[in-house]
Protein backbone atom coordinates (compact mmCIF):
# COMPACT_ATOMS: atom_id res chain seq x y z
CA UNK A 1 0.00 0.00 0.00
CA UNK A 2 2.89 2.35 0.83
CA UNK A 3 4.29 1.30 -2.23
CA UNK A 4 1.07 1.88 -4.42
CA UNK A 5 1.33 5.75 -2.49
CA UNK A 6 5.01 6.67 -3.36
CA UNK A 7 4.40 5.76 -6.88
CA UNK A 8 1.36 7.47 -7.16
CA UNK A 9 3.08 10.94 -5.52
CA UNK A 10 6.07 10.40 -7.55
CA UNK A 11 3.45 10.02 -11.25
CA UNK A 12 2.00 13.26 -9.89
CA UNK A 13 5.01 14.87 -9.62
CA UNK A 14 6.30 14.38 -12.99
CA UNK A 15 2.91 15.16 -14.29
CA UNK A 16 3.26 18.88 -12.14
CA UNK A 17 6.77 19.16 -13.31
CA UNK A 18 6.10 18.74 -17.09
CA UNK A 19 2.61 21.10 -16.59
CA UNK A 20 3.65 23.72 -14.98
CA UNK A 21 5.67 25.33 -17.34
CA UNK A 22 3.20 26.10 -19.76
CA UNK A 23 1.33 26.95 -16.97
CA UNK A 24 3.93 29.86 -16.20
CA UNK A 25 3.68 31.05 -19.60
CA UNK A 26 -0.26 31.11 -19.64
CA UNK A 27 0.09 33.39 -16.75
CA UNK A 28 3.03 35.59 -17.82
CA UNK A 29 0.54 36.49 -21.14
CA UNK A 30 -2.26 36.95 -18.27
CA UNK A 31 0.58 39.31 -16.35
CA UNK A 32 1.58 41.28 -19.57
CA UNK A 33 -1.92 42.05 -20.73
CA UNK A 34 -1.76 39.91 -24.11
CA UNK A 35 -4.88 38.10 -23.52
CA UNK A 36 -6.61 42.09 -23.68
CA UNK A 37 -5.57 41.87 -27.62
CA UNK A 38 -4.66 37.94 -28.02
CA UNK A 39 -8.02 36.24 -26.07
CA UNK A 40 -10.69 34.61 -26.54
CA UNK A 41 -12.54 36.20 -28.79
CA UNK A 42 -9.08 38.31 -30.01
CA UNK A 43 -9.42 42.00 -31.04
CA UNK A 44 -10.49 42.91 -34.07
CA UNK A 45 -7.19 42.11 -36.56
CA UNK A 46 -5.09 40.77 -33.83
CA UNK A 47 -4.51 36.86 -34.01
CA UNK A 48 -5.85 35.00 -31.10
CA UNK A 49 -2.80 32.89 -29.33
CA UNK A 50 -4.71 29.64 -30.42
CA UNK A 51 -3.84 30.60 -34.04
CA UNK A 52 -0.52 32.07 -33.30
CA UNK A 53 0.39 28.33 -31.97
CA UNK A 54 -0.89 26.79 -34.57
CA UNK A 55 1.34 29.29 -37.12
CA UNK A 56 4.46 28.65 -34.93
CA UNK A 57 3.99 24.40 -34.56
CA UNK A 58 6.27 24.34 -37.56
CA UNK A 59 8.75 25.45 -35.32
CA UNK A 60 9.19 23.50 -32.84
CA UNK A 61 12.23 21.58 -34.25
CA UNK A 62 13.86 24.41 -35.08
CA UNK A 63 16.32 25.31 -31.84
CA UNK A 64 17.42 28.78 -33.39
CA UNK A 65 13.58 30.28 -33.91
CA UNK A 66 12.74 31.00 -30.55
CA UNK A 67 15.37 33.07 -30.44
CA UNK A 68 14.88 34.89 -33.79
CA UNK A 69 11.48 35.07 -33.45
CA UNK A 70 11.54 36.43 -29.95
CA UNK A 71 14.03 39.06 -31.25
CA UNK A 72 11.58 39.85 -34.05
CA UNK A 73 8.49 40.40 -31.80
CA UNK A 74 10.49 43.24 -29.64
CA UNK A 75 11.56 44.34 -32.86
CA UNK A 76 8.49 45.24 -33.88
CA UNK A 77 8.61 42.78 -36.96
CA UNK A 78 5.73 40.25 -36.21
CA UNK A 79 2.33 42.14 -36.14
CA UNK A 80 3.08 45.37 -37.46
CA UNK A 81 4.90 47.10 -34.42
CA UNK A 82 3.11 46.82 -31.32
CA UNK A 83 4.67 49.15 -28.55
CA UNK A 84 3.35 46.34 -25.96
CA UNK A 85 5.57 43.82 -27.95
CA UNK A 86 8.65 46.38 -28.15
CA UNK A 87 8.22 46.77 -24.13
CA UNK A 88 8.88 42.92 -23.46
CA UNK A 89 12.42 42.25 -22.01
CA UNK A 90 14.31 39.40 -23.75
CA UNK A 91 13.56 36.62 -21.68
CA UNK A 92 10.20 37.64 -21.48
CA UNK A 93 9.34 37.40 -25.32
CA UNK A 94 11.49 34.14 -25.24
CA UNK A 95 9.30 32.22 -22.82
CA UNK A 96 6.19 33.17 -24.28
CA UNK A 97 7.18 32.56 -27.54
CA UNK A 98 8.77 28.96 -26.30
CA UNK A 99 5.13 28.65 -24.97
CA UNK A 100 3.68 29.20 -28.66
CA UNK A 101 5.58 27.49 -30.16
CA UNK A 102 5.06 24.44 -27.67
CA UNK A 103 1.35 24.91 -28.61
CA UNK A 104 -0.21 27.23 -25.87
CA UNK A 105 -1.67 25.41 -23.72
Amino acid sequence: MVMKQLISYVAIGVVASYSLPAHANAQLALDKGCYSCHGSPPKKNVPAFEQIAEDYARYRNMPSAEAELAEKLRQGHLFGGVRAHQRLSEETARALVRWLISGGH
